[in-house]
């Protein structure tokens, strides 16, 4: 993993759904060779209303999104940033299928490798029982001034893969992240299950 480009990516949306919901910020961190390269972030215009829960949670409004590009405006200048990188994030099912979501609106198909921080943590600390963002954040000393905002989520994911590094180590990294890359094939059984049967 650590060798290959990575992009470490946040949304913020209007809600869970991605086949209803909408991207409102989408925050990412450009990585090369284990080496920060740059970060891009854009509010964006989701041409819905945000609940007044998510602004709660977020602090991203209607007015903050009001004048922001809409996401077929950023989709060319995002797709070249995502192009032939391994996308990582926290619960990444929920990123990835909204960029899926949102890139199919528009007809532009998006696919990518895909390494999810929750199941990294779980990999890597066992002896835990919980991996969402805010107990990690705590248990390894990271900081962070824009929490529930995208770029500031995305610098976190990048912060814990450094301490990471250093405890319990690249290689250590590279071999949970290459289980979730390289699933072990379903057995036989599972297989034979699979096949529809005729009545």
């Amino acid at each position: 993993m650590l060798d290959r480009s990575l992009i470490f990516l946040d949304l913020e949306t209007t809600g869970a759904s991605a086949s209803v919901d909408r991207i409102t910020e989408i925050g990412l961190i450009e990585v090369e060779d284990g080496e920060y390269v740059r970060e891009w972030s854009t509010l964006v215009n989701p041409q819905m209303e945000i609940p007044p829960f998510i602004e709660a949670l977020t602090g991203i409004s209607n007015d903050m999104v009001a004048g922001a590009p809409t996401f077929a405006a950023v989709s060319n200048e995002l797709q070249e940033r995502l192009r032939g990188k391994l996308l990582v994030a926290h619960n990444a099912r929920f990123d990835y299928g909204f960029l899926r979501a949102e890139f199919g609106r528009l007809d532009a198909a998006y696919s990518a490798d895909v390494v999810c921080t929750v199941k990294l943590s779980r990999k890597l600390f066992p002896g835990h029982a919980r991996h969402n963002l805010d107990t990690l954040l705590e248990r390894h000393g990271v900081t962070c001034d824009e929490r529930h905002r995208a770029l500031g989520d995305a610098r976190v994911l990048w912060d814990l893969i450094g301490k990471w590094r250093v405890d319990p180590g690249a290689d250590a990294i590279n071999a949970a992240a290459a289980v979730q890359l390289n699933p072990p094939p379903k057995s036989r059984a599972a297989a034979r299950r699979s096949v529809p049967v005729a009545a």
